[in-house]
C-alpha cells in the first residue's frame, strides 16, 4: 500500500481506495488523480486479501491515521488472492461500510460480471477508459459526482466503551 504523496498534504482529504493489481493501471490512475488536479488521497492495495484487511482495519492496516477509511472504493474484478466480487460481497457485509461508494473500475465488459457486480451493492459499473485522458475524465468525474455532490448516509459511530 502506498499514499499519492506526504502524508500532512493529506490530511482531511477524501480518501479513495483503488484496488488494483496492475502496476501500470495504479501510475496511471495517480498520474490521471495529478493531471485532474483531484483534492484527494489515493490509498492502493493490490489484491483482495489486502483491500479486506484495509478496510477491516487489520494488520498493517491498524493505524487509522495512516490507513483511513475510504470515501469511495474504486475495484477492480480480476485480483489475486480474492477476487473483487469477493471483496464487493464482504464490504456490503460490513455495517461500518455497507453504504461506502463501490465503483467497480475494470477492464471486463462480460454481461455476466456485471449483473453480478451490481446483484452484490456495486454503486457504479465502469469499464476501464483505453486512453489516459479519457481516465482523467473519468476520474475527474467520479470526484465531482462521489466526492462532491453525491449525499451520503454518515458512517456508524462506533459503539460505546463498556
Amino acid at each position: 500500500m502506498e499514499s499519492m504523496s506526504h502524508e500532512d498534504d493529506m490530511a482531511g482529504l477524501p480518501v479513495i481506495l483503488l484496488v488494483e493489481d496492475n502496476p501500470d493501471d495504479v501510475l496511471l490512475a495517480r498520474r490521471a488523480v495529478k493531471k485532474a488536479a483531484l483534492p484527494v488521497s489515493m490509498q492502493v492495495v493490490e489484491d483482495g486479501d489486502k483491500a479486506v484487511a484495509y478496510l477491516d482495519g487489520s494488520g498493517q492496516f491498524g493505524d487509522r491515521e495512516r490507513s483511513p477509511l475510504p470515501a469511495l472504493i474504486l475495484l477492480d474484478l480480476k485480483l489475486p488472492k480474492r477476487s473483487g466480487l469477493e471483496v464487493l460481497r464482504w464490504v456490503r457485509s460490513q455495517p461500518a461500510l455497507d453504504t461506502t461508494p463501490v465503483v467497480v473500475l475494470t477492464s471486463s465488459s462480460e454481461d455476466e460480471d456485471i449483473q453480478k457486480a451490481y446483484t452484490l451493492g456495486a454503486n457504479s459499473y465502469l469499464q476501464k477508459p483505453v486512453a489516459f485522458n479519457g481516465l482523467v475524465q473519468l476520474l475527474g468525474m467520479l470526484d465531482l459526482y462521489w466526492l462532491r455532490n453525491n449525499l451520503s448516509v454518515p458512517p456508524a459511530p462506533a459503539p460505546a466503551p463498556h
